[in-house]
């Protein structure tokens, strides 16, 4: 007979926003007197209860992070082995394969698919596993064996080197556990064909998140001249140059990401179009401005300046100074995308960074689109930080 799951019991009322569909237990919702957290062994199995001992559902605990738990199923005879993956990432993969052209897709994103704390990337024959807690370590097995068994790619590699596992007190673990740890990958977005960095990029290598915000600046770019700040390796850059821009700027502070935006030109036959500037991207659109440029296209995309909740006032500051720089530098009657992935930072928050970054440079505003993130990043309605990606488009006119 095995040993029965631990059991963590919630304080009295805590259990509502479980309820109500999210999956994360935070430690002071749980009643530690009767369910001693500190007793569980990271990434273990438990039982969630109510205050009067009703299950909830079964989960995975951490008791050195602040997220102690996440739900995974409702059913406490649930099991996460091989099977279970099977049916949970092709369920989430057939989504992707209804609107995609292009095996190139987020597969797995965490909570949203009811899979927390797991994100899967796929880039053709190649799948990038990234774990954010000790729960989805400790059964990385059967979801390699279930990637293996539906999809057959050529490589399957993990990359979990997320902020959130530091959190959790976990180390880096970057490995191919099926084919090669491959140095870059290959993806096609929007129909423009690129590489990325992947032993030594960001995250799984690639940011499917803006795809449908980036797709918005095609008919936008023709015969503009486009200024591209925080351009990573030229997903937004590229795409312009690929669909008529006139030239295209890309500002990063990395050599690596710039050196793949050349190369991401030259394979899509726009390498004359394409200009880098490797610097910090404040200093180097002050120098944009000191040298009289101007853009009738600038898109901002800055890394999240707002991680955490106590880096609010400070985080604002800064989305505040590179609009205001980015506002200068369009040409009246341009466009002007400023997007955030702060997920503390709301979209009527930016849109008013926007709108006070435009009238302190005696600038009118006028706001056409706005964007979220791509159908491969669902957002669970009951989980508001699955909705954390955002932009908006506006024209940056003179004031009458």
């Amino acid at each position: 007979m095995t040993n029965p799951l631990p059991v963590l019991r919630l304080k009295r009322g805590e259990e509502r926003r479980l309820r109500a569909g999210h999956l994360w237990i935070y430690s002071n919702e749980v009643d530690i007197a009767a369910t001693p957290l500190k007793d569980i062994p990271a990434g273990a199995q438990v039982i969630i209860e109510d205050s009067r001992g009703k299950t909830l559902g079964r989960a995975y605990a951490n008791p050195h992070s602040l997220i102690c738990a996440r739900l995974f199923s409702r059913s406490v005879k649930q099991k996460l082995n091989q099977a279970y993956f099977e049916k949970m990432i092709a369920q989430a993969v057939t989504l992707r394969e209804q609107i995609f052209q292009h095996q190139c897709y987020r597969a797995v994103f965490g909570e949203a698919d009811l899979l927390p704390g797991l994100v899967i990337d796929r880039f053709a024959d190649t799948f990038v596993i990234q774990s954010g807690t000790a729960g989805v370590d400790n059964v990385l097995e059967p979801i390699v064996a279930a990637i293996d068994k539906l999809y057959q790619p050529t490589n399957i590699i993990i990359k979990s080197e997320s902020s959130t596992r530091e959190q959790e007190k976990l180390a880096a673990d970057v490995r191919a556990v099926k084919g090669e740890l491959l140095t870059e990958i290959s993806l096609v977005e929007n129909g423009v064909h690129y590489t990325a960095p992947l032993a030594e990029g960001q995250k799984t290598g690639w940011f499917y998140d803006h795809r449908a915000a980036r797709r918005r600046i095609m008919p936008l770019a023709k015969d503009a001249r486009v200024l591209d700040v925080f351009s990573y390796c030229g997903a937004w850059g590229v795409l312009a140059a690929t669909t008529g821009a006139a030239h295209v700027t890309c500002i990063d502070s990395s050599e690596k990401a710039l050196d793949s935006v050349h190369r991401n030109a030259l394979a899509n036959d726009v390498g004359d179009k394409m200009r880098t500037v490797q610097a910090d991207a404040a200093e180097a659109m002050k120098e944009l401005l000191s040298s009289g440029e101007k853009f009738d296209l600038v898109v901002i995309d800055p890394p999240a300046f707002i991680k955490r909740k106590k880096d609010f006032k400070a985080g604002l500051g800064g989305y505040h100074a590179i609009n205001e720089l980015a506002t200068r530098l369009v040409e009246p009657g341009g466009v002007l995308v400023s997007a955030s992935c702060s997920m503390h930072l709301q979209r009527d928050q930016l849109l008013e960074v926007m709108r006070s970054s435009a009238r302190h440079n005696d600038r009118y505003l006028q706001v056409f689109a706005s964007e979220g993130q791509a159908e491969d990043h669902p957002v669970h309605p009951a989980i508001p930080e699955t909705n954390y990606l955002k932009s908006w488009f506006g024209r940056v006119l003179l004031n009458s």
